[in-house]
């Protein structure tokens, strides 16, 4: 990367979304502007919120040096949206691209070595850190959260639904309340991952679920109820 590079940062994943656009003059990364998306419209908003940006701060795509996309977890469409997007820009200027996941994004605005976001469900998106082993990331219910033992200290939190998961499972865990994290809170994540030149392969990239779609749930349920009557 060069002393002054443009990067653009897109989250779709949460309940309304974000793009952030920055700079990197020298050594400290400047955030020159960020739009908010409002949730389930993001097919429709993000790729002229990019535009937008990119006409206010006077640069055009081709100058970006890199892009970091926010791939998981979350809503199954948002992060399809988001991640089809980053590619699509990402393929025809030859950009690099970084993927970082919401929970560490999360952890790191928070300052908390752990997090977790609502899964819905009665579940949690939930980022795991012990000292002396890599982060896990998991989909967690009241039974997962019970067979971590022992539970961690300190765990980030940005929505009600898994504050709530968390404190009935672990109630002597400390909840770092922040708001929701957005695309520039990931750009500061991602630029590290940029300059360290950690981009990923276009083929390669996918969203990260942590969960089946309900469409494969529900489909599977049904082909095996299906089955069961057959004759």
């Amino acid at each position: 990367m060069t002393e002054s590079t443009w990067i653009l940062a897109i989250d779709t994943c949460g309940p309304s979304g974000s793009v952030a656009l920055g700079r990197l003059p020298g050594r400290d990364l400047e955030i020159l502007g960020e739009i908010e998306l409002a949730g389930r419209t993001y097919s429709a908003t993000l790729v002229s919120a990019v535009a937008g940006l990119l006409q206010s701060a006077g640069t055009a795509l081709r100058d970006l040096g890199g892009l970091v996309v926010v791939n998981g977890p979350g809503s199954f469409t948002g992060v399809r949206v988001g991640v089809s997007a980053a590619k699509g820009l990402a393929e025809g200027a030859g950009i690099p691209v970084v993927a970082v996941s919401r929970l560490e994004v999360l952890s790191r605005k928070a300052g908390a070595p752990s997090s977790a976001l609502d899964a819905h469900r009665g579940e949690v998106y939930l980022r795991l850190e012990r000292r002396g082993s890599n982060p896990i990331e998991l989909l967690a219910g009241p039974r997962e959260l019970a067979a971590i033992d022992p539970a961690p200290v300190r765990v980030a939190v940005c929505d009600d639904g898994a504050a709530a998961v968390l404190e009935s499972a672990w109630p002597n865990t400390q909840l770092v309340r922040v708001p929701a994290p957005l695309a520039s809170d990931a750009l500061r994540l991602g630029e590290l991952w940029l300059v360290a030149g950690a981009a990923v392969d276009l083929a390669l990239l996918d969203g990260h679920y942590l969960r089946r779609s309900d469409a494969e749930i529900f489909g599977i349920d049904l082909v095996a109820q299906t089955a069961g009557m057959r004759p």
